[in-house]
């Protein structure tokens, strides 16, 4: 099968597309790119169509090199023929190649491979022929000084009849087809774990969070995902003990079916050999490959929900270049206070004592203050970590000058930031308190630029991500951390090193190339001297420039998003209205009634051109929200102070798929269920609700013991 065939078949796009896009792919054209710059090439697919085709490409090619290894494997050992050949070349899964493999599969030492050196392999195809009359006169021929006994000669017989069943492509297709509609999981507590049922159902025990499985039945085919990677969580926890079941003597029957033809004396050690193949062989490996095939299933989906919570996370609204005090705050070691510059450079650092035990609040408020005046501060931020809401009623009483917007910012993954190489560059001479304070504030100021310096799994809006597939994971963390710098865009006079290498083109070497050369001879002046950076060739340049801004640039295209290769389509436009170009941008009535067919070509057709006309009606404009001012309930501290009916402001932190997580101020956040989200039914709880969103919620249910809040969405 074709590769293209193969991508068409399983993304239903037009050939021109599929194709298209794989040869820009195989010229090393990235995703942001083809999809921003190449429109007219692909037929306008999006950034998740021509994932899609990077995907099915890999699996296709992973397919073919497997495909490889197998036939030249079976030509070095002699059994490659003519017809095994055909059907492996014209295999279309993964699955149907190993089993048309397994047959000639280097073994280790079976019980059936015993036999066979015991010389009974002709027993076995005698019986397996079922065509014995007298089968223990037949049998008795067969006893040797290694097989002493005629029971001996039948089991061995058997052992490899056995093998041979296990190695039918049909009865693994029969057992994999019921095992995917009618089988169920079920999981059971390992009772010695929970014995003391006291210390081990405690509050902070590990077991309690895996009480709902002590005694699960479902549906392997229905169950839902979160619910299948916490199975098996507990499972590898050592908590629970799971299996798959389906209808055993429904499958045993069906097989004999299949393979006993007559009713002679081979037929009960028939009926014996396929109750072993079935039991020992069979069940055992294809249970094992269905839960791997549901676990793989469940990966995907969490992976998803994971990406999507991970791009609205860094798609967050910023504050924009404003001065910032930020707090990380604390009881006994206080809490760590830095003054952040417009462009987030750390100006001061020093600590207060507010709280217990010092409580040196007086001091703290006069503090606070004068650093807000000395530093001309315009915003406050806090993390939201311990003694959060303590700090957040001591700055609502210090006396600002002049108002000061107030925000409580996540501190997931700071610790992590402040601990990296990453940090102890840009900070050489600070400890990670500073550091961790440093991030705090620049998260308020740009999410997207602080956050990508953080390992994506540290950054807690996931479900389960530590029990996926980690190199799956990581790619599609990297694909999305990836599209969000390419649909913001990127300053490369005050861009991070580690923010520049998730531009298109660039990646990590570059990077560290660009700042270095920014470092030593100043800012860019145009896009056209980023061709100067070392090792930064003309592949690279197109990849890149159109995703690299250059602000207050002499010519204004170069702080747009207008690729510099329609730099002369844009002069041409501006030419034939009689007006610079820079008269023409932001003017959306004369932008308007420019006429576009009359600058197609064979490079640029329409798709680009209204592209061009909506980049230069707002050049680089930052298509994210700006920051909101949020406060929650002050009676509200621990879970103790909840009661069923409250209504509370709280932030979405974690969206999943049974549901979403709400801070409401305190240590523990509250789960609003699917079922609670809307009056009707939701499919998903995306088009419900986003990460970060301002909501009232209604206190449902608290368990303290459990630490769990149960919510539902009231607006």
């Amino acid at each position: 099968m074709q590769l293209i065939q193969y991508i068409i078949q399983q993304t239903q796009l037009s050939s021109k597309s599929v194709e298209n896009t794989i040869s820009l792919l195989n010229e090393a054209a990235t995703i942001p790119f083809i999809s921003r710059y190449r429109k007219e090439m692909t037929g306008n697919l999006d950034e998740v169509q021509i994932g899609e085709i990077v995907k099915f490409k890999e699996v296709f090619e992973a397919l073919e090199k497997r495909k490889k290894a197998i036939l030249k494997a079976l030509e070095d050992q002699g059994d490659l023929t003519t017809e095994l050949s055909q059907k492996i070349t014209d295999s279309k899964d993964i699955i149907s190649l190993e089993d048309l493999y397994l047959p000639f599969k280097k073994k280790r030492k079976t019980k059936a491979e015993t036999a066979r050196l015991q010389g009974l392999e002709p027993l076995a195809k005698m019986m397996m022929s079922q065509n014995v009359n007298n089968l223990e006169y037949t049998a008795s021929k067969y006893i040797t000084k290694e097989v002493e006994t005629l029971d001996n000669a039948l089991e061995g017989a058997r052992f490899i009849i056995a093998e041979w069943i296990n190695e039918r492509t049909d009865i693994r297709t029969y057992i994999r087809r019921e095992l995917g509609r009618y089988s169920t999981i079920s999981s059971k507590v390992i009772k010695s774990k929970i014995d003391d049922t006291s210390s081990a159902l405690s509050a902070g025990s590990k077991a309690q969070k895996f009480k709902d499985y002590f005694d699960w039945n479902e549906s392997l085919k229905n169950i839902p995902s979160h619910r299948l990677l916490a199975i098996l969580r507990a499972e590898s926890e050592g908590f629970i003990r799971q299996k798959i079941e389906i209808d055993d003597e429904r499958v045993l029957q069906k097989m004999e079916e299949k393979i006993i033809r007559t009713q002679n004396e081979c037929t009960t050690q028939i009926q014996i050999a396929i109750q072993d193949a079935y039991k020992r062989l069979l069940l055992p490996s294809l249970t094992n490959e269905a839960i791997s095939i549901a676990k793989e299933k469940a990966d995907e989906e969490a992976i998803t929900v994971f990406t999507k919570n991970l791009q609205q996370l860094l798609l967050g609204a910023p504050l924009g270049e404003k001065r910032v005090l930020a707090i990380d705050p604390g009881f006994k070691s206080g809490c760590k206070i830095v003054c952040l510059s417009e462009q987030g450079d750390l100006l001061h650092n020093e600590n207060i004592y507010p709280h217990a035990p010092q409580n040196q609040t007086i001091e703290a408020i006069k503090k606070i203050s004068s650093l807000t005046d000395a530093y001309k501060i315009e915003a406050i931020a806090i993390g939201n970590g311990t003694a959060s809401r303590e700090t957040e009623e001591l700055i609502k009483k210090v006396f600002f000058k002049n108002k000061l917007d107030i925000f409580v910012v996540s501190e997931a993954g700071a610790s992590i930031y402040s601990a990296s190489k990453i940090a102890r560059d840009e900070f050489p001479n600070y400890d990670v308190t500073v550091r961790g304070s440093v991030s705090i504030g620049r998260r308020l100021q740009d999410p997207l630029a602080e956050l990508v310096k953080i390992d994506a799994k540290s950054i807690g809006v996931g479900q389960y991500q530590h029990d996926v597939d980690q190199t799956k994971l990581k790619k599609s963390l990297d694909t999305t951390v990836e599209s969000c710098v390419n649909t913001v865009g990127v300053n490369i006079n005050t861009a991070s090193e580690s923010l520049l290498s998730y531009v298109s083109g660039i990646g990590p070497k570059l990077a560290q190339n660009i700042v270095k050369y920014r470092n030593e001879n100043g800012s860019f002046s145009s896009r056209n001297s980023i061709k100067k950076v070392p090792s930064l060739g003309a592949k690279s340049f197109e990849q890149a420039a159109g995703f690299l801004r250059i602000k207050s640039a002499k010519n204004p295209l170069d702080d747009s998003a207008v690729h510099p290769e329609s730099y002369a389509i844009v002069d041409k436009i501006a030419k034939d209205l009689q007006k610079n170009v820079s008269d023409i941008i932001g003017d959306k009535e004369i932008l308007q009634k420019i006429k576009l067919n009359k600058y197609i070509s064979e490079t640029i057709g329409l798709p680009t051109l209204k592209d061009i006309i909506r980049e230069l009606e707002k050049p680089g404009l930052d298509p994210r929200e700006k920051a909101k001012i949020f406060s929650f309930d002050a009676n509200i501290k621990t879970i103790s102070d909840l009661r069923i009916g409250q209504l509370l402001p709280g932030i979405i932190n974690n969206i999943t798929n049974f549901g979403c997580f709400v801070d409401v101020g305190i240590k523990e956040s509250g789960l609003i269920h699917i079922s609670n989200l809307s009056d009707t039914f939701v499919k998903d709880v995306n088009a419900i609700v986003t990460l970060q969103q301002q909501i009232i919620v209604k206190v449902l249910e608290v368990d303290v013991v459990r630490k769990r809040i149960q919510l539902a969405l009231v607006k």
